[in-house]
């Protein structure tokens, strides 16, 4: 099966700051990946080299295709919303619709205004009328009637309410995904969106630190609460992290025996959050 996203030894520069640090990726069709990394990891950076909008050194094939050479080809195949609105205020709604179907010959009128049929959403407003949660609302609809093979999400909820942003989450799934399509996205709000992932990308300073399908993050990893008088004996086991609550503390394990881990305390497994938390170690400093 040929890779939506591959890239090898990927680095970028801005002067003497690494943005990417020789990055290794091989994304497959039907997979929804979070890319996942604290600010000025190159979340940013890894995706705009995908978008063909940022030079790079090194590898890297987009549905086949350099993204730097061949970047109009590959944009009638990936849709991309960014982390802010790109709409011009003064638009109309039904402008934008008319615009959208007029550039995109991969573009469904018919499935665009369904979707914005489901939202307070009217072709008669202006952009500068609309809440942000319902620009947001306009774009991915804008996005999901175009029959695109890869999803590039940056940031895409940010900003908007709960609600909203279960809105957004839910759409996706529901009116766009299906395993002809991929989905690449990055945030910060891990604990929204793991329930949704079938691969997790961690990248720390230009690096990816972890790259493992949910179900091998589900295997490897572990977390254990134990009482004060074996927490030595975990500490033994070399954890990756260590956290306390309510008086105990709570271990978190790479490729442990579980079985063994069972016997120190309450075995569970640990949120995105709780992982990305451990893995990041320093970063603020």
């Amino acid at each position: 099966m040929t890779a939506v996203v591959q890239a090898n030894g990927l680095s970028k520069r801005y002067g003497n700051t690494v943005a990417l640090d020789n990055v290794n990726l091989d994304i497959q069709p039907g997979r929804i990946v979070g890319l996942v990394g604290p600010n000025g990891a190159g979340k940013t950076t890894a995706l705009k080299a995908i978008l063909g909008l940022a030079e790079f050194d090194g590898r890297l094939s987009v549905l086949g295709l350099d993204p730097r050479t061949h970047r109009t080809e590959l944009m009638q195949q990936v849709c991309f919303i960014a982390d802010v609105a790109v709409l011009p205020r003064w638009l109309r709604v039904g402008d934008a619709v008319d615009f959208v179907g007029g550039v995109h010959p991969r573009f469904s009128r018919e499935k665009c205004e369904k979707l914005l049929a489901r939202t307070k959403i009217k072709p008669t407003q202006r952009v500068r009328e609309l809440s942000k949660g319902m620009i947001v609302q306009l774009h991915l609809a804008l996005v999901m009637a175009i029959d695109a093979k890869l999803l590039v999400l940056d940031e895409p909820t940010l900003g908007l309410d709960i609600l909203y942003r279960k809105e957004f989450y839910n759409n996706l799934l529901g009116d766009y995904f299906d395993e002809q399509k991929t989905i690449l996205v990055t945030t910060h709000q891990i604990e929204e969106i793991e329930h949704i992932l079938t691969d997790l990308l961690f990248i720390k300073e230009g690096r990816i630190v972890l790259d493992a399908t949910m179900e091998n993050v589900s295997e490897r990893f572990a977390e254990v609460m134990v009482n004060p008088d074996k927490a030595d004996a975990a500490r033994a086991l070399k954890p990756l992290y260590e956290r306390q609550i309510f008086g105990k503390s709570i271990f978190l394990f790479d490729g442990a025996d579980k079985a063994r881990l069972a016997e120190l305390g309450e075995l569970n497994k640990p949120s995105v959050a709780d992982l990305f938390v451990a893995t990041m170690q320093g970063t603020y400093a």
